[in-house]
């Protein structure tokens, strides 16, 4: 079961899905609040864009939105999913914050967590805090330039639509370094423009009797420029040194913050070590 992370949404997630799918193992991914058909995009996002009213339009489900949300929405569907086997949970980027929270809600559920260069916070109180850590301050994620939107919103926005070559550049360089041009750009057209602030500012920080119970695996993408592989290699140990008998399962994959470009790589690393 797959959780996607900031500005993404379960349909981002189809290349991996088909490539676990075509080699026998059933795979699904989830929408958290606020995204996939509960997505805004409203019509000064299409073309031609209004960029005035874009920054204007209201975000309604992802203003009230927060991390419990997100864990909520994913235990249902973790509910009905163990009702037919065995669920392993794997969470990307911000993704990892939800999977956590899962975790520390049902984790008699689930059989195991996987973390895809992904948030794990365990003395780091959020992923903001994260991100103020040495470690977290070589992120190239700033550079990629915001929508300013009305104050108290309690949202970011960002025109993933832009054919600006500035800011095409800087989202390149942060998510998908090593990619072509024409997946980078085809990867862009998946994001969402919203995400909701709260669930970088949230408590995501896992229980050691709940999800510090639950076999673990990390899946460090080495050339990661949003989450820098140090920040990634902190988290893990300090997951590490909260549950001293039950460490991360590590691998490493050469793979920019989206991942592989090739979605049967990933697959590959998850089906032979998992």
């Amino acid at each position: 079961m797959l959780v996607h992370g900031a500005n993404g949404n379960a349909a981002s997630f189809a290349p991996l899905v088909t490539a676990l799918a075509a080699d026998g193992h059933r795979a699904m991914a989830v929408d958290l609040p606020g995204h996939g058909p509960d997505g805004n995009f409203p019509l000064s996002y299409q073309a031609p864009q209004d960029l005035a009213a874009f920054a204007a339009a209201p975000s309604a489900v992802l203003c009230a939105t927060t991390l419990a949300d997100n864990a909520r929405r994913v235990v249902r569907v973790v509910r009905r999913a163990a009702r037919n086997g065995p669920v392993i949970l794997v969470g990307h980027s911000m993704g990892g914050a939800t999977i956590t929270q899962v975790a520390n809600r049902v984790p008699e559920l689930i059989d195991r967590l996987v973390y895809l260069s992904a948030f794990c916070c365990v003395r780091l109180r959020s992923v903001l805090d994260c991100y103020l850590t040495p470690e977290g301050a070589s992120t190239l994620l700033p550079g990629i330039p915001s929508v300013k939107v009305p104050e108290g919103w309690g949202i970011s926005r960002t025109n993933w639509r832009s054919a600006d070559p500035d800011f095409l550049t800087a989202a390149k360089a942060a998510l998908a370094a090593d990619y072509s041009d024409a997946g980078f750009l085809a990867a862009l057209n998946t994001f969402e423009p919203d995400e909701a602030a709260a669930v970088s500012t949230d408590d995501a920080r896992g229980h050691r009797a709940s999800w510090g119970r639950l076999p673990r695996s990390y899946v460090r993408y080495t050339q990661d420029r949003a989450i820098p592989l140090a920040l990634q290699d902190r988290m893990i140990a300090e997951a590490d040194a909260a549950t001293p008998g039950n460490r991360f399962d590590v691998c490493s994959v050469r793979a920019p913050h989206l991942g592989p470009e090739d979605p049967r790589r990933l697959a590959e690393v998850l089906t032979s070590q998992y």
